[in-house]
């Protein structure tokens, strides 16, 4: 079975095809806060610059990112902080 970061990585570059991808598992900043489970992988950073965001505002782009890790939501991951933007040029 895979971690949490490797699934997060898997998904969002199977939906989403990005041109640059960086997740981080911030977890241990949390740890003792609502939601922070002691074994980790609850928070989590994602960088995503994706094509597929391309006339989309701030707010679609999170929906769209947050809808396509459903499943992680629904297995414990409890916070997302999401910078994502369409590529520039």
């Amino acid at each position: 079975m895979t971690n949490r970061s490797e699934r997060i990585r898997s998904k969002l570059t199977q939906v989403f095809a990005p041109e640059a991808l960086e997740v981080v598992d911030d977890s241990a900043r949390h740890a003792g806060h609502a939601g922070a489970s002691p074994e980790g992988e609850t928070h989590f950073n994602v960088k995503i610059i994706s094509s597929q965001f391309e006339g989309m505002n701030r707010v679609a782009m999170q929906r769209a990112v947050n809808d396509a890790l459903k499943e992680e939501f629904d297995s414990g991951l409890h916070a997302l902080s999401i910078r994502a933007k369409a590529p520039v040029g």
